[in-house]
Parts: C-alpha cells; structure tokens; sequence
C-alpha cells in the first residue's frame, strides 16, 4: 500500500504529466497544421480562404481540447492535494476563465456560441 508521500508525489507527478500531454498535443497540433496549410497553399494550390479555415478550425480544436485537458490537471491536483477553500476557490476561478476562453474559440471557430448551434448543423468539419 502507498504511504501518504507517495501518493501525494504520484498525484503530482500524474497531473503534470496530464499538463504535459495539453501542452505537446496543442503544439504538435500548431505544427502539423501550419505544415498542412503551408503545402496546401505552395505545393497544392488549393484555395487559400477554404484552406485558412480547415487551418483556423485544426488550431481551435487543439485550443479547446488542450483547455480541457488542463482543467482536469487543476481538478486532480486541487482535489487530490489541496483541498482548502482557497484553493478551490482559486480552481474555480481558473475554470470560469478556462470556460469563457473555450466559448471564445468555439464562437471564433464556428461562428456561434456552443449553446446555440443550429439544430440541422453538425459541428465544423464534421460529416453527418
């Protein structure tokens, strides 16, 4: 069975490893995009504002999905290690901004609020 330290060390080490995963998916994501859109429009020619915007949705999702995957980060290491009222308080906080950026990207990325999308519309890039 784990001792106290170590699970509190494991908990740690879990969600900086969870951060990690955010960050290089969000990265990779930036420069397997900016290749695609790069050759798209200097080796295939295709159209820049169609290609622009597959471009722009390819970097929100990553956005939105990284957010995500950061929240949870906060979650485990605020719920697992920290549980004082300050702490969740300051949890709290860092989801409604994390929410508000997410919204933003969605709003950016698909032209409406998460909460509004049209009954007969799938979301961007999806095929129904």
């Amino acid at each position: 069975m784990l001792s106290e330290e170590a699970a509190i060390h494991w908990v740690e080490w879990s969600a900086l490893a969870i951060e990690l995963l955010a960050i290089a998916l969000i990265v990779v994501t930036i420069v397997v995009s900016t290749a695609v859109y790069v050759i798209a429009l200097a080796v295939q020619h295709k159209d820049r504002v169609e290609s622009y915007e597959r471009f722009r949705r390819r970097l929100g999702r990553a956005l939105l999905l990284g957010l995500e995957i950061l929240v949870a980060a906060d979650i485990i290491r605020t719920v697992a290690l920290d549980s004082t009222l300050r702490a969740i308080l300051s949890l709290g906080l860092l989801v409604i901004i994390r929410t508000f950026l997410s919204w933003s990207v969605v709003l950016e990325v698909e032209g409406f609020w998460p909460w509004k999308r049209p009954l007969d519309r799938t979301p961007a890039g999806e095929e129904k």
